[in-house]
């Protein structure tokens, strides 16, 4: 009786420290999504240019940073870990805005993806070499969309996706809509070097600097 009782206990405290080891806490990592349109209309629209574009990740202790590269240019939001507080750099050739956000207005800014739950279900594929489960998110308008993440790597910080921040790992795949428009986000590479912290520092020169209540005024 005693032998079975330190077996089981050996093979659990095992089992839980592969557990462990499987799933990496993601602390530093530069994440390259490749982008996807989904759309059906023959006529191009300004969501179509960003077809081919990328969303890099680059993520900091609490800090994250995403840069989102096209042929219009490019949009920066910069998350601050100590602080909650988030920058916005869009840097559309003769257009550049930097627009900052309190933690509250961050959230605002992503309310629609406020109590997103998911509904897991029993479907695999590996995506940039790591196993990725499927699952169906529905927000709270009843919409849904498809995501596939891993267990192996969990980001320390999530609120630099919002709309997976509820899922217990990362994102490999996963659909959003901008402006009826549907989008397909999907890893191409996962670079776990450290990331240099010039990555997050806010330009002090450049831009048009705005706050959130003033962007939202003027539509930017």
């Amino acid at each position: 009786m005693r032998t079975s009782i330190a077996f089981l206990v050996t093979f659990l405290t095992v089992f839980t420290a592969l557990q462990v080891k499987a799933q990496k806490r993601l602390t530093e990592a530069t994440i390259t999504y490749s982008i996807v349109i989904n759309t059906n209309n023959p006529s191009p629209k300004a969501s179509d240019m960003l077809d081919g574009a990328t969303s890099i990740i680059y993520l900091k202790g609490n800090s994250s940073r995403s840069d989102m590269v096209s042929s219009l240019g490019t949009q920066s939001i910069i998350n601050d870990g100590k602080t909650g507080d988030v920058t916005i750099l869009k840097d559309y050739g003769q257009q550049k805005y930097m627009i900052s956000l309190t933690a509250d207005n961050w959230k605002q800014y992503n309310q629609k993806y406020e109590g997103v739950t998911f509904t897991y279900e029993n479907e695999y594929k590996t995506i940039a070499g790591y196993k990725s489960q499927k699952a169906i998110g529905k927000l709270v308008d009843g919409s849904t969309f498809t995501v596939y993440f891993t267990k192996e790597l969990l980001p320390v910080n999530k609120d630099f996706q919002y709309l997976n921040k509820n899922l217990p790992g990362l994102a490999m795949e996963y659909e959003a809509t901008q402006g009826g428009t549907k989008v397909t986000y999907t890893v191409s590479n996962i670079n776990l070097n450290l990331v240099p912290a010039a990555k997050f520092d806010i330009p002090k020169t450049g831009y048009r600097v705005m706050t959130y209540e003033e962007s939202t005024r003027g539509g930017q």
